[in-house]
């Protein structure tokens, strides 16, 4: 009975370590990256003559936001290729999870709604879906290193897994 146990429990399979080689994540990975291609594309064509034809207030929101967009299009950016590593076996899922922490998945809200109706369309476009990619990295990464914080948690201590997961919660 106990080593049946015991070859149960070393017969886990982490979910969490698996998520990087769903086809989820490989949808979630080339959206990301094209998004990033698309705003850099944006910005350095069309975009520039949209700010021109802006009024001085619009002008500097747009040089605001722009550099919002930037900002977290790259740390979402730098969160996909990270796992994209752990899934092509370039780094572990717990050397990923300690890298993680120089990325800010919260970095660079975009400022209130009112100034941002003032912006081009496609701008605002942009903006839009990359706070919506933000929110899936956002989930994923909880999904991924929220369960591998749970699953390393000792057998034992029932506590644990609910410390694990306030840390997890108080990371974000």
């Amino acid at each position: 009975m106990m080593s049946d146990q015991l070859q149960g429990e070393g017969a886990l399979v982490h979910f969490s370590e698996h998520l990087t080689n769903s086809a989820a994540f490989a949808t979630l990975f080339r959206d990301g990256m094209d998004l990033v291609e698309e705003t850099a594309a944006y910005l350095d064509g069309a975009g520039r003559g949209e700010a021109k034809a802006l009024d001085r207030s619009a002008s500097l929101t747009y040089a605001t936001e722009s550099m919002r967009l930037t900002t977290r299009l790259m740390q979402l950016a730098s969160w996909l290729l990270l796992h994209r590593a752990v899934k092509e076996g370039e780094m572990t899922l717990s050397q990923a999870n300690r890298e993680k922490t120089k990325v800010k998945l919260s970095a660079a809200d975009p400022g209130p709604a009112d100034a941002l109706e003032k912006l081009p369309e496609q701008l605002q476009d942009l903006i839009a879906r990359s706070m919506s990619l933000q929110e899936k990295v956002r989930r994923l990464d909880g999904t991924i290193h929220g369960a591998a914080a749970i699953e390393r948690a000792p057998i034992g201590n029932p506590l644990v897994p609910h410390l694990n997961r306030l840390k997890a919660a108080f990371e974000r």
